[in-house]
């Protein structure tokens, strides 16, 4: 695996540029090492996180907003203030229903997010 070394010890959130990963959707890389990655991802309604799957190990909060999640073949409604995990190459996605803001954790980093 290629290192991508880390971020900086201290991320000032308004430093860090957004990128748009879909219609409504955009996420902010806020910190990372080789073995681990946080990301916020702001959502408006009607923004889908689509279905996919990864070997990373991800753990998700959902700081605010509702979303429909499908993690293989379970689905439920999550609020602000829940959580979710999804083990590694397991199919997942999301769909926003009220305009939200996602926290993303990943283990090890996402390399695609790096290119």
């Amino acid at each position: 695996m290629k290192s991508f070394g880390s971020s900086n010890e201290f991320i000032i959130g308004k430093e860090i540029e957004w990128e748009t990963v879909g219609e409504g959707v955009k996420r902010q890389i806020m910190g990372y090492n080789d073995n681990i990655m946080l990301v916020n991802v702001e959502f408006d309604k009607g923004g889908i996180g689509i279905i996919h799957k990864h070997y990373h190990s991800q753990v998700t909060y959902v700081v605010s907003g509702e979303f429909k999640v499908t993690i293989g073949d379970e689905t439920k409604i999550l609020k602000g203030g829940d959580s979710f995990y999804i083990p590694p190459n397991i199919m997942h996605g999301a769909v926003c229903l009220k305009a939200g803001f996602l926290i993303d954790v990943f283990s090890p980093i996402r390399e695609d997010f790096m290119e």
